[in-house]
């Protein structure tokens, strides 16, 4: 019996080749940012990572829990699985961009009056996805919110209120869009 061991030559002894970063222009919350990225990188790591918006949380880094929401050209995607580099020229907003402390959103209002936050990890997300169904203009009843909302997942089971909330500004029929006071058509 032979107990020499075989040894394994390498496939190859080149070294990988390192794809370089290249320059992305994100506009974002109304400003430009022109980031060395990589391009795999996701728009959510290019929030969080590169612009310091931590609002916009990583929660499943999947697609499945919507804590990634926010909103591009008004519509809302989860940021997890987009590629940053794709969203070049688009107008991207956060969470961070949709109020101020001095005047807030209304749907950041009415979460705070119908109390639909628990721990608040989801809550960022669910207001932008919010956001997105009222500027979809689809959402009119709440069974038809709560469908469009069902990919944003609250572990802490805050959604009555949170739907509560949702109608509010729904109802009100009318939201706040950079300043501009906006009427949903009916």
């Amino acid at each position: 019996m032979n107990t020499t061991p075989v040894l394994q030559k390498p496939l190859d002894s080149s070294p990988a080749a390192i794809v370089p970063a290249q320059a992305v222009t994100l506009h974002v919350n109304g400003e430009d940012h022109t980031l060395q990225l990589a391009p795999w990188t996701s728009l959510l790591d290019a929030l969080r990572e590169y612009l310091d918006l931590t609002g916009t949380k990583k929660g499943c880094d999947h697609g499945q829990c919507g804590a990634c929401t926010v909103l591009v050209n008004g519509k809302r995607i989860n940021s997890c699985l987009a590629l940053a580099t794709v969203y070049q020229g688009s107008d991207i907003q956060t969470i961070e961009g949709l109020g101020t402390e001095e005047e807030l959103n209304p749907l950041q209002q009415a979460f705070i009056d119908h109390d639909a936050f628990q721990c608040g990890y989801c809550t960022p997300g669910q207001i932008c996805s919010a956001q997105g169904l009222i500027n979809e203009g689809r959402a009119k009843t709440v069974d038809e919110v709560r469908e469009l909302m069902s990919g944003n997942l609250c572990r802490c089971g805050a959604y009555t209120n949170i739907l509560s909330a949702v109608m509010e500004v729904i109802d009100r029929q009318a939201v706040v869009n950079n300043g501009t006071l906006t009427t949903i058509p009916a």
